[in-house]
């Protein structure tokens, strides 16, 4: 296709990375070897990542397809609001300073490999903690899901470059590369377990950090730089281009609330527990992620993509022909940049969804095996790490199928969507990392609120229809529906726990304060 620097070049150094990346994953299973027939080295790395593979894994873990592919496309839709990504992972980090160490801590004192272990101990409750293991798996398929939606849109613009069309055997092509990349990722998941993932996640990182720096420096300087932009945006939307540069007065709480929902969700996600836990110690752990905003300036320029891509037509005419803004990023470094480097950036993506989808495919597959299924019947060591292996990929496969069935007008709206489920666990995991004064089934009745109350509002401002959107129009402004649910989650679980109290329960003393310092 004329106007896109996509070739067989390209192609070429596509694969050759991509099987670098495998070689790397496949390698895991050998590098800091331990008994990967124990869950908490498969599933956690053994925990001995020192911080410096911590921050690689975590970057990796937490800036993904919805980094790449998702904001950038909420921008060049609809402008300034999908800036609220920004003061986001600002504010997280701050979030998992106060709540990740203590975790930490707790969980190698009484050796716990997820959250719902510390749960189910902290309120002494099955019922309560088989809701946080089922929520966070749950919770983890739409944020899979928005990782192959990314992938896809690489995969599109590759094969448009190529002029690859048709369908095989009843899929199309880049269906059979989703297919076969995610063979691989199952595979080497399988015998490297998080091993695996943090090597590659560097592999990853250091592809996607050439790639934003490099185009975000080259595209301005060749295409007249951010002013020409705006003034494309100008003329192809009219008076509609202030919300750009502005955002409206009627946004605002919308702006904010999205920010400060998606900022107290990131570190309640199964995948962000294991990338915390695996880290060697908390000196180690605060270390990284005190380095993770670095990864915010990543994302701050990420952002600008989705206005940038005004300034070059032939970029936005792919977007545009497509109807899909999700090629925003893709098609940008297709049209830019040599073709050479347009395989690089494009497999920086593509891998840039298969790492955290791995990672959060063996974070639910460890809450579903020790949490649901090891409740009910007990697990051998070898046993409850087979079975985990078993569902990882069991669940990446189901999230494969779930976009197959499921399109979604905007990618970014699936990982809101999680997040307004996993929120509903925020009073049971960080709260109770700092009281035990929420009584257990005052604190599961919330959930249920929470869930209940959430899902409702999702259908209720989607006209029970196509998910467009995740906030809820109020007298004082638009919310978020995640902010929402949990306020009603929080009003029921201290409503509950004031009744408990009043009929005699008092807090259980089975961890003791002192097994919460951080060490």
């Amino acid at each position: 296709m004329s106007g896109i620097n996509v070739d067989y070049t390209t192609l070429g150094v596509f694969i050759g990375l991509f099987v670098v990346f495998a070689i790397l994953g496949f390698y895991g299973a050998y590098w800091r070897k331990g008994d990967l027939s124990k869950l908490d080295e498969w599933g956690l790395g053994g925990r001995r990542l020192g911080w410096l593979l911590v921050w690689f894994l975590m970057g990796a873990d937490l800036y993904t397809a919805y980094t790449f592919i998702a904001i950038p496309s909420g921008v060049y839709a609809s402008g300034s609001l999908f800036f609220y990504a920004v003061p986001y992972v600002a504010w997280t980090f701050g979030i998992a300073l106060l709540t990740m160490p203590r975790l930490w801590s707790i969980s190698r004192r009484r050796g716990y490999i997820t959250a719902a272990d510390f749960v189910k101990d902290r309120f002494n409750n099955r019922p309560l903690s088989v809701a946080v293991a089922l929520t966070g798996a749950v919770a983890e398929l739409p944020y899979i899901a928005l990782q192959i939606f990314g992938m896809q849109a690489v995969l599109t613009v590759l094969l448009i470059g190529l002029g690859v069309t048709g369908t095989y055997g009843g899929l199309s092509v880049s269906e059979w590369a989703l297919i076969i990349a995610f063979i691989v990722l199952a595979a080497f998941t399988i015998t490297s377990g998080l091993r695996g993932a943090a090597l590659t996640a560097v592999f990853k990182d250091i592809l996607i950090w050439i790639t934003v720096l490099t185009v975000i420096i080259a595209v301005p300087l060749a295409y007249g730089g951010f002013s020409h932009a705006f003034s494309a945006i100008e003329a192809i939307k009219g008076k509609g281009a202030a919300a750009y540069e502005f955002l409206s007065p009627s946004a605002i709480t919308n702006y904010f609330t999205l920010a400060l929902g998606s900022a107290m969700a990131l570190y309640l996600y199964p995948h962000s527990i294991n990338g915390s836990l695996s880290a060697q110690d908390t000196d180690k752990l605060k270390k990284s992620t005190s380095l993770l905003p670095l990864y915010g300036v990543g994302l701050a320029l990420l952002v600008l993509f989705g206005i940038l891509i005004y300034a070059v037509p032939s970029a936005l005419s792919i977007v545009v022909s497509n109807k899909n803004g999700a090629l925003t990023v893709p098609s940008l470094i297709a049209a830019t940049m040599p073709s050479w480097f347009v395989g690089l950036g494009l497999v920086a993506i593509f891998v840039g969804g298969l790492v955290p989808a791995a990672i959060m495919a063996i974070g639910a597959s460890n809450l579903l095996t020790r949490n649901v299924i090891g409740e009910f019947k007990k697990l051998s060591p070898r046993t409850e790490s087979n079975l985990a292996k078993i569902i990882s990929t069991v669940f990446k496969f189901a999230a494969l199928a779930f976009i197959f069935i499921v399109q979604a007008t905007y990618a970014v709206q699936l990982q809101l969507l999680g997040g307004i489920l996993i929120l509903q666990t925020l009073p049971a995991v960080f709260l109770g990392l700092y009281t035990n004064k929420l009584e257990g089934y005052s604190t599961f009745a919330g959930w249920i609120a929470g869930i209940a109350s959430g899902v409702y509002m999702v259908l209720y401002t989607n006209n029970f229809g196509t998910l467009l959107k995740s906030y809820l129009a109020t007298p004082y402004g638009p919310i978020y529906i995640g902010v929402l649910s949990l306020a009603i989650n929080i009003l029921v679980t201290v409503i509950g726990t004031l009744i408990a109290y009043g009929v005699g329960w008092r807090p259980s003393q089975k961890i003791k304060a002192e097994e919460f310092e951080v060490v």
